[in-house]
């Protein structure tokens, strides 16, 4: 819930933002931005001068959505229906302040397709985009952006096998952009063209996003389904459809899909934002209230149970459900992997006390038979890992999965030794100890809701109960979810969690798929013989009851406490600068009106340009294995038991000219967290296996990126991108196998040895015991040597330009095909400016390319424009054009892109291109800006460069102030031709993409204009 502290914080941050910058010298001629001040802005959306609040009419009695439950209502939603059927629920959230948050859901997926309509709810989404009762064809994307909006993050849909939901985030809400947002989302649920034109347009889309989401991942989804659910409506319905369905698609046989399950009836309207609910419902009532259904809702159609197998039991003794259909299927590119799956008939449940009290009692359950299985591969066993996962999959069956990928060729011992350790956890209780430690996890899980209510996004919760909605349960709040489960914690005893155990791996069925690199290495009879093979319990893994308690007290000190010798305001906000003897400083940030977070951010060293070319795989190798290594006395298992029932966390991440650890974590967990982080950088243990294991996720892993275009580029665009510099490439299965535990550690001892360190606390913390920690932890740090002043790694440099593609292979489908475009640009926090300039240029360039080769061309699904600046380097920033295509079209998008880059220099955009990019981006920063980590995440590196001070306050007037000339002056800067390079991925066998006919090359053109 909203606060007056909380908004008035907001605000006056995006007063400060607001602030005219002070004559930069790049910009002395740029008019200047309007200051504001945080007292004269509205708390929330405020009905227009003269017209009063309307009254609520929801049902605070009796809501719908509680009825036959005894889950505490959650107050804060309001819960409506009209007499047309349509229900609906608001509610008001101010985070982040001024936006308002709206789900149109339908009740109607892929499974209320009959089988000559599959495809169809998803083909629906995309043509209540294309045309309306308010909006002309193809003009959503302008009508949106012009409200501020951007498409695809804060414009979107989905549409899932039970549910299509339509998703808005209005920023900036004003009783005017609300009634236009109502009216224009009101138009396409209630009344869209869905003429034969629109078809046309919209199918040749539809059909290249099912070409994008093609290949091994595809097959293995679809294998994957067919097997689960054989029997049953899930099997064969993908959201996606079939070719043979959609182009079989007559504006008729779509109509006739969209009158029957598109009714008031049938859909649920939720809003969450900052305004008063009854405003929020009055919208709904006057843009919804008039809709008619004509005859009654048809009968959702059946979708099936689980079948269980012919002849009787055939499962062992301890997995209780029989084991029927089992399947391997051969992929050469992806790792191997075996899921099992453990079903039983889906059924509506009354979403009451006691059935929550038995979804806990599960996740304790599997979350002990988890720990475990990690415990077992940490150690160096058969499999990489392995999980157990309950899900009620679609309303038609609840699932328990078992996933597991074997290390080695040996599978067969791989499944062995995991149904080894669920079978234990079958035979005999846990112990208390073990449910202790889930329990208290547990704790932290739902006590850090309560503590962050206030700070919860009112998407967030919109799309929570969009959710409950889909699975047929209710919303609690933060506070009841807590009470409940410490109410239900005598509950959690050995023997109940052991028939909670039971109960998960009993059922209908038992099937499973084995997907495997080469032919041969098992049949579907083997498998199904190795899930009913008789299997001794293995206890190895258990928590010994002698195991040694672990705590922070008995740890050894990073060294002798320092008090800081210098703590300075920025001048920026509330953000305070502390410097150590030792070279570490600190930027502090307390903020009460974050209540509950505290995130710490410590950068060292000098990240990637630091490091030797030779050494580049274990930079790889760093991200799966650093933490795992350990520090001082604590393993990783040492680690999971000292921050049991905490919230502390351990991410690390390498930048160009940094390397990152950071958590988000509690006021009452800092100190030590930052002991943890301290430890890390001055104490540092190289233990063995996780570098084993990192070894093996790695070389599994790169087979993978072959599947597909989107993968090749996830492995090689950085590199081509950084003119092949080996440190961004994507070390291969041979370079992973010369990589030693020696090299490791002299590596990442090196780099861990090094400075500058800056740490960054921000949040809700007392800053008199923060500085206690930090001089504990990070004052008491050795004194640390520049990585860049030892340095002996070369510069890191961009790409050259280059008209002559790369030409990259794939082994997925023969119709796809990615197609790259990339102008370099440069770097540097000096140009800072520049570079938020040129996401201006991006986001115009993004939405020519979606308006040609999507909406016009059909040819890409998803093309977009990015634009990369290093703030931390002199170059190697870049503006690239992506695509995924078809092979033919390769040379189009080529085309399409060079004739858009070729007329944004010769002609500037129009004031409404313009307004419609800056808009979007101004309500992007100014919603950002309500939160502290987007100043924070600004000031990275800033200790070192205090230019990003000066720069966080021009950063509103850098995305919004400009003109088209100027937009048109930085296309010629860097978008001229021969300046760009290019990259296209092909199927394997296929040479460089043939130039298109003079027809398309003609179509592209136009589209381009």
């Amino acid at each position: 819930m909203t606060t007056i502290s909380r908004a008035v914080s907001s605000l006056a941050c995006l007063a400060f933002l607001l602030q005219a910058p002070a004559t930069p010298a790049f910009a002395q001629d740029d008019a200047q931005a309007s200051a504001a001040d945080p007292g004269t802005q509205p708390a929330g959306v405020q009905p227009p001068a003269g017209v009063p609040v309307p009254v609520l009419q929801t049902n605070e009695t009796d809501p719908w959505l509680y009825r036959g439950s005894d889950i505490p209502h959650d107050k804060a939603w309001h819960f409506g229906e009209m007499p047309n059927g349509l229900k609906y629920a608001v509610r008001k959230n101010g985070v982040p302040p001024g936006q308002v948050s709206i789900r149109v859901r339908v009740d109607a997926g892929s499974l209320n397709e009959s089988d000559g309509e599959r495809g169809y709810a998803h083909l629906l989404e995309h043509m209540l985009f294309r045309e309306s009762k308010y909006i002309k064809s193809g003009q959503a994307i302008a009508a949106f952006q012009r409200l501020g909006a951007t498409f695809g993050t804060d414009t979107n849909a989905v549409t899932s096998t039970t549910q299509t939901v339509f998703k808005l985030d209005l920023p900036n809400a004003t009783a005017a952009s609300l009634d236009e947002t109502f009216k224009l989302m009101s138009g396409m649920v209630t009344a869209p063209t869905l003429s034969a034109a629109d078809l046309k347009q919209d199918l040749p889309i539809v059909l290249a996003e099912m070409r994008e989401h093609g290949g091994a991942a595809k097959r293995v989804q679809d294998a994957l389904q067919e097997t689960f659910y054989k029997g049953q409506r899930l099997a064969v319905r993908q959201p996606i459809g079939t070719a043979a369905s959609l182009h079989a698609a007559t504006d008729k046989s779509v109509q006739a899909f969209y009158h029957r399950w598109y009714r008031p009836d049938n859909v649920t309207v939720i809003v969450a934002g900052d305004a008063d609910p009854a405003m929020l419902e009055s919208y709904v009532r006057k843009w919804f209230g008039g809709w008619r259904a004509e005859g009654p809702l048809a009968p959702v159609p059946s979708f099936g149970d689980p079948v269980a197998p012919t002849g009787g039991n055939t499962g062992s003794a301890r997995e209780l459900a029989p084991v029927g259909e089992t399947r391997v299927l051969v992929e050469p590119d992806l790792p191997p992997s075996i899921m099992i799956a453990t079903l039983r008939p889906w059924r509506q449940v009354i979403d009451n006390i006691p059935y929550n009290q038995g979804l806990m009692t599960d996740q304790i359950a599997q979350a002990i038979i988890n720990r475990r299985l990690e415990t077992r591969a940490r150690a160096g066993g058969s499999f990489l890992s392995a999980a157990v996962n309950e899900d009620k999959v679609s309303r038609s069956a609840d699932v328990t999965f078992v996933s597991v990928t074997p290390l080695g060729e040996d599978w067969d011992k791989a499944l062995h030794d995991v149904r080894a350790v669920i079978a234990d956890a079958m035979t005999r209780p846990p112990s208390q100890a073990e449910i202790d430690r889930e329990v208290a996890e547990l704790d932290v899980a739902f006590q850090v809701p309560v503590e962050q209510e206030r700070i919860l996004p009112g998407a967030k919760l919109a799309d929570d109960l969009v959710n409950a909605l889909d699975i047929r349960e209710t919303v609690a709040g933060p506070q009841d979810v807590l009470r409940i489960f410490r109410e239900s914690k005598p509950l959690f005893a050995p023997e109940k969690v052991l028939e909670h155990t039971r109960k998960l791996f009993s059922g209908t069925v038992t099937r499973a798929l084995f997907t495997t690199q080469k032919a041969g290495d098992a049949t579907d009879a083997q498998l199904h013989q190795a899930l009913v093979d008789p299997i001794k319990a293995d206890a190895s893994a258990r928590l010994a009851a002698t195991e040694k308690p672990v705590s922070f007290d008995t740890l050894p000190a990073i060294g002798a406490p320092q008090k800081p010798v210098s703590d300075l305001p920025t001048g920026l906000l509330d953000i305070e600068e502390l410097t150590f003897a030792n070279g570490v400083k600190v930027m502090l940030w307390p903020v009460t009106e974050e209540p509950g977070r505290v995130v710490v951010k410590v950068r060292f060293g000098g990240g990637t340009r630091s490091v030797e070319p030779a050494d580049a795989a274990y930079l790889a190798l760093g991200n799966y294995a650093l933490v795992g290594s350990g520090e001082a006395t604590l393993g990783m298992d040492d680690l999971d038991r000292i921050s049991t029932g905490r919230k502390m966390g351990f991410d690390f991440s390498v930048d160009d000219a940094a390397f990152q650890l950071q958590a988000e974590t509690r006021p009452q967990d800092l100190a030590d967290q930052l002991y943890l982080f301290a430890a890390k950088l001055d104490l540092p243990r190289w233990d063995v296996n996780p570098f084993r294991r990192a070894k093996a996720a790695a070389k599994i892993q790169y087979d993978t990126y072959a599947t597909s275009p989107q993968g090749i580029l996830s492995r090689d665009l950085p590199y081509y991108q950084h003119g092949k510099d080996p440190r961004y490439a994507t070390p291969t299965p041979a370079e992973i196998d010369k990589a030693t535990p020696e090299g490791f550690k002299k590596m990442w001892s090196k780099a861990l040895s090094e400075g500058p360190v800056e740490v960054q606390i921000y949040g809700d913390f007392d800053k008199a015991a923060a500085i206690s920690a930090l001089e504990k932890t990070f004052g008491a740090l050795k004194p640390r040597t520049d990585a860049l002043s030892t340095a002996k790694a070369p510069p890191i440099v961009p790409a050259k330009a280059d008209t002559t593609p790369v030409v990259l292979h794939h082994h997925g489908d023969p119709d796809q095909a990615a197609a790259v475009i990339s102008w370099p640009t440069g770097g540097g926090s000096l140009g800072i400016r520049e570079s938020r300039q040129l996401e201006i240029l991006t986001q115009l360039f993004t939405n020519r390319l979606l308006d040609a080769v999507r909406e016009k061309l059909g040819v890409a699904y998803s093309p977009y424009v990015f634009s990369d600046w290093p703030v931390d380097l002199q170059a190697g920033g870049s503006i690239t054009a992506v695509a995924q295509v078809d092979p033919k079209s390769v040379d189009v998008f080529f085309q399409t892109a060079e004739e858009i880059a070729q007329d944004l220099i010769t002609n500037p955009p129009s004031a409404d291109e313009l307004d419609r990019v800056i808009e979007p981006l101004r309500q992007q920063v100014t919603r950002a800006a309500s939160s502290t980590a987007f100043f924070m995440n600004q000031l990275e590196g800033a200790s070192r460069d205090p230019v990003r001070f000066s720069s966080v306050r021009t950063v509103l007037y850098d995305y919004t102030q400009t003109t088209p000339e100027k937009m048109q002056a930085l296309a010629a800067k860097y978008l001229g031709q021969g300046n760009s390079w290019r990259l296209e991925v092909l199927p394997e066998g296929e040479a460089m993409a043939p130039a298109p006919g003079a027809g398309a090359m003609a179509a592209a053109k136009a589209a381009a204009k």
